[in-house]
């Protein structure tokens, strides 16, 4: 499953949290936290899962520290799939915003 994110509607860590859980279609179960995030992705979605990210420099700006620790919770969630050894796992990217979007 691929799933993307705009930052130009995610600029607090709660339209994160709930954009997120409308494209998995769990609103009705997740926590809506960092927490939440670690146990959705960590071992509550199937795999392969894809989350990209575009314009994130949008989001980066807007949310401060709280985009870091999404991304804290991105990476160690890639990492543990990496470490499992799995071949379906749990990718993202980052895309920053491009000049030529003219959505």
């Amino acid at each position: 499953m691929d799933i993307e994110l705009d930052g130009r509607a995610v600029v607090t860590e709660q339209d994160f949290h709930r954009l997120l859980a409308t494209a998995l279609g769990v609103q009705d179960f997740y926590g809506y936290n960092l927490d939440a995030l670690w146990d959705l992705l960590s071992s509550g979605v199937e795999r392969p899962l894809t989350l990209k990210w575009k314009n994130c420099s949008l989001s980066r700006c807007s949310m401060g520290n709280s985009f870091n620790e999404i991304l804290g919770v991105l990476e160690r969630v890639r990492l543990q799939d990496e470490s499992f050894g799995w071949s379906e796992k749990f990718l993202y990217a980052l895309e920053e915003q491009s000049g030529t979007d003219h959505d």
